[in-house]
C-alpha cells in the first residue's frame, strides 16, 4: 500500500524471530498535504501498517490483524525532522503471530506496539 511511494526500505537485517528494517520517509507524499500542510504528521496509523508491510514482505504472506495488546505514540513523527526511521520488529508464531515492534531514530521511540496477526 505504501512501500516505494511513502517510503522505501533501504536495509533490512533480518534473523528468523527479527526484522529491522530502515525507512527512508517520501516527505513530498500526498498523504502530508492533508496531513497536515506546513506541517507534516505521520499519522499513527499509517505507522502501523508499515509494521504489517515490512512483516507480510519478510513472511512473504499476507496477514490480519487479530488484537492490539498496547499502541503508544510517544513522539510525532514529522518527516521534515526525522526522514530516516529505524523499524525494529520481534516476532513469535504460535496459533498467531505475536508481534512487538518499535519505530526510532537516534534514540527518539516515535512508537511501540504490541499485536497480534493471523
Amino acid at each position: 500500500m505504501f512501500v516505494n511511494s511513502l517510503y522505501f526500505i533501504t536495509s533490512n537485517e533480518l534473523t528468523p524471530e527479527s526484522i529491522v528494517s530502515e525507512i527512508k520517509i517520501n516527505e513530498d507524499h500526498a498523504i502530508f498535504k492533508g496531513h497536515f500542510p506546513d506541517a507534516p504528521v505521520m499519522p499513527g496509523v499509517v505507522q502501523l501498517q508499515i509494521v504489517k508491510e515490512i512483516l507480510e514482505a519478510h513472511l512473504e504472506r499476507k496477514l490480519v490483524m487479530k488484537a492490539m495488546r498496547t499502541c503508544k505514540f510517544l513522539e510525532v513523527l514529522n518527516p521534515r525532522k526525522n526522514a530516516n526511521i529505524r523499524v525494529g520488529i520481534k516476532y513469535t508464531q504460535s496459533e498467531s503471530l505475536d508481534v512487538i515492534a518499535t519505530g526510532e531514530d537516534n534514540g527518539k521511540v516515535f512508537f511501540k506496539m504490541q499485536a497480534s496477526y493471523l
